[in-house]
């Protein structure tokens, strides 16, 4: 067992983290999400040309074909330097170059993959609806029905990470009324600009310059070819997708710990109180041992889990370990990296109060902790505990 990377796999975490030190500085991140709802055009443009979005691309549609593992060290510098900017890169990569190259037809493929390997594409997927998230069987009532050679799809989906800035949805859909839910959904690609389509903003607190929104569909129309995957065989295909999404969130949760705990680390050493540094205080070390233990089993959890993918072996359970344990950590190093750096923690000038507001995000998304360890439980063969 070797829990070290490779000098390949360093020398890929030292490049991103020198790219984020460069193009993500504090500076810029906090002016990020104090006034743009998605990355400018220029970041995403610098993303582009270190080659971020074609690593993820198989070789023959011109790409690098990266494993997991790799993606996910390079993606935790993003993720520390900024969640929205990782919310708003790993859209286009988990959920486009995935469903597409996972599930779509030649022609789909030889279509769509290079460009989004050249980061000409923006996608997103519009799965979670109103009803709720979590429940997506019971949840989703947005149709398409074939009409005429094409599909009209009348719905609505709420919380979606960057529609408003993408060129296409991955859009999920019932598709067969009389069915169960699990043989009635299928997929659709939807170009953005398509006639019928609606979004509208939700302010929230966290992710500032990556924002979730609302989309009505009212009678839109696409290609019959548009259908992704198979007719009403969406729900298992889509878990090809919905796993690695896991170990891309726990990665988040990574990264904005990371974030924190140095950020504390560094503040509760320069900080002088009653004749010295607060860092001599023991009750501040026992929340920096906490943080630090909690970065330390998230990491290897998710590292576990995106090692067991490229070998091809079940990752179900780590994947969903790892997000759980990483989320929770996030919102345990914002709280008590608040505590440790008191007013200034919750300053604006300070991005202590950011990594606050993100972890909150990770808590259900894109499944709720509660539901995780529903979900672990019946792995490990205990009764299903929700309706």
């Amino acid at each position: 067992m070797d829990y070290g990377f490779s000098k390949e796999q360093e020398m890929i975490r030292k490049e991103m983290a020198r790219f984020c030190k460069k193009e993500l500085s504090r500076e810029y991140v906090a002016w990020m999400d104090e006034n743009v709802d998605f990355p400018p055009g220029e970041l995403w443009e610098k993303f582009r040309e270190i080659g971020i979005f074609q690593a993820y691309i198989p070789e023959e549609y011109g790409g690098e074909a990266i494993s997991v593992l790799d993606s996910m060290i390079s993606y935790e510098e993003i993720c520390k330097a900024s969640m929205s900017v990782a919310l708003a890169v790993g859209a286009s990569i988990g959920f486009g170059a995935r469903f597409i190259g996972e599930l779509g037809s030649k022609e789909q493929k030889e279509k769509y993959l290079p460009l989004l390997g050249e980061g000409k594409a923006k996608m997103c997927m519009a799965l979670t609806e109103p009803a709720g998230g979590t429940d997506i069987l019971g949840a989703i009532s947005t149709t398409a029905e074939e009409k005429e050679g094409r599909w009209v799809i009348n719905g609505e989906k709420v919380f979606i990470t960057g529609a408003h800035a993408s060129d296409y949805m991955i859009t999920i859909c019932r598709t067969q009324m009389d069915a169960k839910p699990s043989e009635s959904l299928s997929i659709f690609l939807v170009p953005s600009n398509s006639e019928g389509i609606t979004i509208t903003r939700i302010p929230k607190i966290s992710c500032h310059h990556c924002d979730s929104v609302g989309i009505t569909f009212s009678n839109v129309e696409i290609p019959t070819e548009n259908l992704i995957g198979t007719r009403n065989g969406g729900w298992y295909e889509m878990l090809t997708v919905l796993n690695p999404e896991r170990i891309g969130c726990a990665v988040m949760g990574v990264g904005l710990m990371a974030a924190a705990y140095e950020d504390a680390f560094q503040y509760a050493q320069q900080r002088h109180a009653f004749g010295g540094p607060i860092s001599r205080f023991q009750i501040l070390q026992h929340y920096l041992a906490d943080m630090y233990i909690n970065l330390e089993n998230a990491r290897n959890l998710t590292y576990k889990a995106a090692w067991l993918c490229d070998q091809g072996k079940p990752y179900h359970l780590e994947a969903t370990m790892a997000k759980l344990v990483a989320s929770e950590g996030a919102l345990h190093a914002g709280r008590f990296g608040a505590e440790i750096m008191g007013g200034y923690g919750i300053c604006m000038e300070y991005p202590m109060q950011r990594y606050l507001r993100d972890a909150y995000q990770l808590q259900f998304s894109p499944i709720s902790n509660e539901m995780s360890k529903n979900m672990l439980m019946q792995f490990q063969g205990l009764p299903k505990s929700w309706a």
